[in-house]
């Protein structure tokens, strides 16, 4: 019986552990205030695989994600996080080794979070753009004829994100990053305009009440969207909003 492989509350201290950091774990869902717990995305997963060695190291997996998201973000404010996991168990599933998919996932996205947080060079504040699709969208837009049917969280995209962080830190190095200048309190934005977590939360829950979010994560079976402007139209609404010019 599933209950026998593993203990539901074992996910539930994955809750605990943002809780110990004074987090709300804020959703983007337009009927929800905080995002689905980790105790309840534990139910999802065993429902789907009683794998007892998957499900152990998701958790492990999620563990290490979480660590290197509170490490790194300390100032991110939405936590959805229902469509990365039902993407990694998804994935998991069909690999030649599950186990060894994750491990690698797991790897590939602590390495992420650690270059582009706020102990790195990089220092983005959120983890918006890439949880909630904006930069896979981006990505699929170059070279749609390839990458339409990759999904958000492949491996193949995160390695596309890496390197692409690596060019990053390069090009600050250089000096030659002006897209990317650090603003007032040293965080680097890509944007024109502000995005303090009031400005942030006001645009993106628009977006959201809206239908134009890329990845809407807090969905276990979400359809991601790639083929609509969605830099643009945040520049836009940040004229719309009446959100300042980032200083």
């Amino acid at each position: 019986m599933k209950q026998n492989l593993t203990p539901i509350h074992s996910f539930s201290i994955l809750d605990e552990i943002i809780a110990q950091q004074s987090i709300n774990q804020f959703s983007l869902n337009p009927q929800k205030i905080l995002a689905t717990s980790f105790a309840e995305l534990g139910s999802l997963i065993v429902e789907k695989t009683s794998d007892i060695q998957v499900i152990t190291s998701l958790h492990n997996t999620l563990e290490q994600i979480i660590f290197a998201e509170l490490d790194n973000f300390p100032e991110n404010i939405f936590w959805d996080f229902d469509f990365l996991v039902s993407s990694m168990l998804n994935q998991a599933l069909v690999a030649d080794d599950a186990v060894e998919f994750l491990q690698c996932f797991g790897g590939k996205m602590v390495s992420l979070l650690e270059l582009c947080g706020i102990k790195r060079k990089i220092r983005f504040r959120y983890v918006h753009d890439f949880m909630y699709g904006f930069d896979w969208a981006r990505w699929v837009q170059k070279e749609p004829e390839t990458r339409a049917n990759e999904e958000p969280f492949s491996l193949k995209f995160l390695d596309y994100l890496l390197a692409k962080c690596e060019e990053i830190l390069q090009r600050i190095c250089l000096k030659k990053a002006n897209y990317y200048k650090p603003c007032g309190k040293g965080y680097r934005n890509p944007y024109c305009f502000s995005r303090e977590p009031e400005d942030e939360c006001r645009m993106l829950r628009y977006l959201a009440a809206n239908q134009l979010i890329p990845v809407t994560v807090w969905n276990w079976n979400t359809q991601p969207v790639w083929n609509k402007p969605f830099h643009q139209l945040r520049e836009q609404l940040s004229l719309k909003l009446n959100i300042p010019n980032k200083n």
